[in-house]
């Protein structure tokens, strides 16, 4: 399931932050109307197909191995029940408006911490996204010192899915209400990054088993992407 999660993770990313860079019907790092459309139809179908992969067609996939071994797949796991599911949902939302309320309240204070510091503008959306990541990032860690890797990565890749899969369906529709350029492409600097960072993450991944070393190599391109958004 890794596999397949780290493929939709790199083809939504390309095709949301990288592509825009590089096409030419309209000028700058953006999409023309239609492109912009597309990315978003494209977006919303993949993510939308990988959550039927994960929660129902190859649900075992993405389950972590227990005691008794890992789940094969002549031995299916059921799906939770309706109950359980709308449950979920609903602590799901109530969950986000949370995460985003806070970001939206503490981002004056960031905004002028960022500017005592004397750091780039582009420094706020990088601390609101770190504090809207935050939660499904302490989940994750938990996961992973309770040696429940897979789980671990389930939550890191779910999170930056849907971060892109669903944010781009929006930010086309809210475009149509908005005036002004709609910048989607990443920079060289990023680009660089984040082509390096899938790179690894394959190197890490296809494998099926990793090391400290991968780790801090992970760690050290988080450390660089940081380190370039204050300094560029």
């Amino acid at each position: 399931g890794s596999g397949a999660a780290l493929a939709t993770v790199a083809t939504l990313a390309v095709l949301g932050l990288v592509l825009p860079t590089f096409t030419t019907s309209a000028p700058g790092p953006e999409y023309t109307a239609s492109q912009l459309v597309f990315a978003a139809v494209v977006s919303i179908v993949l993510y939308g197909l990988f959550v039927f992969t994960q929660t129902v067609r190859h649900r075992d996939f993405f389950l972590p191995i227990t005691e008794a071994g890992p789940v094969t797949e002549e031995t299916h796991a059921d799906p939770p029940s309706g109950k359980t599911a709308l449950l979920s949902l609903g602590m799901l939302m109530v969950a986000l408006v949370g995460v985003v309320g806070l970001a939206k309240v503490e981002s004056p204070a960031i905004k002028a911490g960022v500017d005592a510091a004397g750091f780039p503008a582009s420094s706020v959306g990088v601390a609101i996204a770190l504090l809207v990541l935050l939660p499904e990032s302490i989940a994750a860690i938990r996961a992973a010192r309770r040696e429940r890797i897979q789980t671990s990565i389930n939550l890191g890749y779910g999170s930056a899915m849907a971060s892109i899969g669903l944010t781009i369906p929006a930010i086309a529709i809210a475009s149509f209400f908005m005036d002004g350029p709609l910048l989607l492409g990443l920079g060289p600097t990023q680009i660089v990054l984040l082509g390096l960072t899938l790179v690894v993450s394959v190197l890490t991944v296809v494998p099926g088993r990793a090391t400290r070393l991968q780790g801090g190599v992970h760690l050290a391109l988080l450390a660089a992407y940081l380190f370039l958004a204050i300094n560029p």
